[in-house]
């Protein structure tokens, strides 16, 4: 099992979307597939469930079929996590449901981080609730990749939820916005795994618990939704298109300037270069499916047929990709063939 984070302090660039079409294409692609919605906005989960299943799955009072449900207890100080429940959203493909009330663990997660330095067993519990509902969760549906979704910040809930991820995939706007971000979240990344690997020395000999090792493993980035005029990024985006492989370099890798740095195209740190899909996104949110999956049913006519398609093949693509450089194996002979199944 693989676990991806999908990562960027920088908010509006696709991610928690990028997250939603990758789950399905993993699961076209043959993988049984567990998304996991530690954004405390819980967009995900939105994306993937309709209003009258979350009425079900979000009560008023104790909700423990959410992953703030699987916390509680912890939180409480009433016990350990809770066995989590998975959310089958279709064949193959499994949901740790979010919840608006994850937001409370802010705090005790904050708290608990120096705490691990002094080897306090419940500091190594709060800080591996994350990483331990993920894998209770894996294990029960048999997943080959777990997809973590977060939100758009630097604080104690994603670094929590980040410790928990083997490798991290970062979705970039052509935009100042995101090159900035790409400045703060590189160093936080490099500083909460040196930090983890800190407090893992202190773990307490007779903890029974199994602890992330916080890898953290950067894969690539993706740009998104950028728009294009005769198969090039148009003249705003192109200024920032063009920074982003250096600052990645310097930032996400520390590695120091070694000659001019590829373009985008050429970037092999780039996995993707994922075009503004416009009116496919709203029909897709309208159907509850991948933009990719559409159908004439669904509004998916004329122009938007090839678009479709488009859309399919880069996603594949993007898919393929992240497979290889995580070490994910596929079965041969699926993907495109099956978008429509």
């Amino acid at each position: 099992m693989k676990t991806l984070a999908f990562f960027n302090n920088k908010g509006g660039v696709g991610k928690t979307s990028l997250v939603y079409h990758l789950a399905w294409m993993y699961k076209n692609l043959g993988l049984r597939v567990l998304a996991a919605d530690y954004d405390p906005q819980a967009n995900l989960t939105s994306m993937f469930i309709e209003e009258d299943r979350l009425e079900e799955l979000w009560p008023e009072g104790n909700r423990d079929d959410t992953v703030f449900g699987a916390i509680r207890p912890l939180l409480r100080g009433e016990g350990d996590i809770r066995n989590p429940h998975i959310e089958e959203i279709d064949e193959n493909i499994g949901l740790l449901v979010g919840d608006l009330g994850l937001s409370e663990f802010e705090d005790d997660l904050s708290s608990q981080w120096p705490e691990c330095l002094d080897g306090k067993p419940r500091a190594f519990r709060v800080l591996s609730a994350f990483y331990r509902i993920i894998r209770a969760a894996a294990h029960k549906c048999e997943a080959d990749v777990v997809l973590i979704d977060v939100g758009p910040n630097l604080g104690a809930i994603n670094r929590a939820a980040l410790i928990a991820a083997e490798h991290v995939v970062i979705p970039l706007a052509p935009d100042i916005y995101s090159l900035q971000g790409l400045a703060n979240l590189g160093p936080t990344l490099k500083r909460w795994r040196g930090e983890w690997k800190k407090r893992l020395q202190e773990r307490p000999a007779d903890l029974e618990i199994e602890l992330p090792t916080g890898e953290m493993d950067p894969v690539g980035y993706v740009v998104m939704q950028h728009a294009v005029r005769l198969d090039r990024p148009v003249k705003a985006y192109a200024k920032w298109m063009a920074r982003i492989p250096g600052k990645y370099r310097t930032a996400v890798l520390d590695q120091s300037p070694d000659g001019a740095p590829p373009a985008v195209s050429e970037d092999p740190e780039c996995l993707a270069e994922l075009k503004h899909f416009r009116s496919l996104m709203p029909m897709a949110m309208e159907a509850h499916k991948p933009m990719f999956r559409l159908k004439p049913a669904d509004g998916a006519i004329g122009a938007h047929v090839k678009a479709v398609t488009n859309c399919g093949r880069d996603f594949e693509s993007l898919a393929k990709k992240i497979a290889a450089r995580c070490g994910l194996t596929l079965e041969e002979g699926l993907g495109q063939t099956n978008l429509f199944a």
